[in-house]
């Protein structure tokens, strides 16, 4: 019997194909879609979420049942003492505290991580507790470390439109349409627990020089003590178009030579409130206590 397992959900971008490769499981997130439920990665892929988005339907997310959780916790303990479950950012989804509630139930084989990352940040922390895991660390090990570094990662997203950030009331409507009219592209930021206004850009060209040079502040300033190619990840994600994606790894690349950066589709939890044809740049500290 294995000591610890790892679970996320689909939040942090993991499909279900690549969790078995990596040896973890993944909670599928619900979605509904003009009044019918799916769940990510199982009967609603990216290509299917985004014409419904595209075309208009009304899409909206939600938390796992209380069943759907405790179901897969129970298969994964008959294999493996502990389970280190990291969900979603306890801002931006009451997953957490839902998962905290449920997990008292279980004698402490459960520790739930309130690691306040999401996408590609939750996702490398996923496979930092794997490697902890394969080096021995306990469940409760595991946790407090993730948590303790939690506030060591940075995310930047450039929206295309304002058009769907809109839609989950974060932007009025007149300053939605003001901007479309002037084609501005917000760029927003994710450090910890907080989602917010970075900057304003007038091109995507604009909005990407913008985010490089967020990242290279970052480097600079607030993550100074650690900071460099081997003790940081650097990662782009993307909405629907992997072209653009690709170019701004490129440019990244150019800017940053001596880093390895890793490419994914975000989430559809987070394509949901941003829509298509954005683009984001993260990076996160390297796992340093094995």
């Amino acid at each position: 019997m294995g000591k610890v397992a790892v679970i996320t959900d689909s939040n942090s971008g993991i499909t279900q194909e690549e969790a078995k490769r990596l040896g973890l499981s993944v909670l599928p997130m619900p979605f509904m879609v003009d009044g019918v439920w799916y769940m990510e990665g199982i009967d609603l892929t990216a290509d299917m979420f985004f014409q419904k988005l595209i075309e208009g339907a009304d899409i909206s997310t939600s938390k796992p049942s209380i069943g759907m959780l405790t179901e897969l916790w129970d298969e994964v303990l008959e294999t493996h003492d502990e389970i280190v479950y990291i969900p979603m950012s306890s801002s931006l989804s009451s997953s957490y505290e839902s998962a905290v509630m449920i997990a008292e139930e279980y004698d402490g084989k459960v520790q739930v991580v309130n690691n306040q990352r999401i996408s590609v940040t939750q996702r490398q922390s996923a496979i930092d507790a794997l490697e902890m895991a394969g080096a021995g660390k306990s469940a409760a090990q595991i946790r407090q470390y993730l948590e303790d570094v939690k506030f060591d990662s940075s995310i930047y997203i450039m929206l295309d439109t304002l058009k769907y950030i809109k839609k989950g009331g974060r932007i009025t409507p007149a300053g939605a349409a003001i901007g479309s009219l002037l084609n501005i592209k917000a760029v927003l930021q994710i450090q910890g627990d907080k989602l917010d206004k970075y900057a304003v850009a007038f091109s995507s060209k604009q909005a990407r020089g913008i985010m490089t040079d967020a990242i290279r502040k970052d480097f600079t300033a607030r993550f100074a003590d650690f900071a460099g190619p081997g003790r940081m990840w650097l990662q782009v994600a993307y909405t629907y178009d992997l072209e653009a994606a690709e170019s701004f790894k490129a440019e990244l690349g150019a800017a940053f030579p001596d880093y390895d950066i890793y490419l994914a589709p975000l989430a559809l939890s987070v394509s949901c409130h941003i829509g298509p044809n954005s683009l984001a740049v993260a990076c996160c500290k390297k796992i340093d206590c094995i």
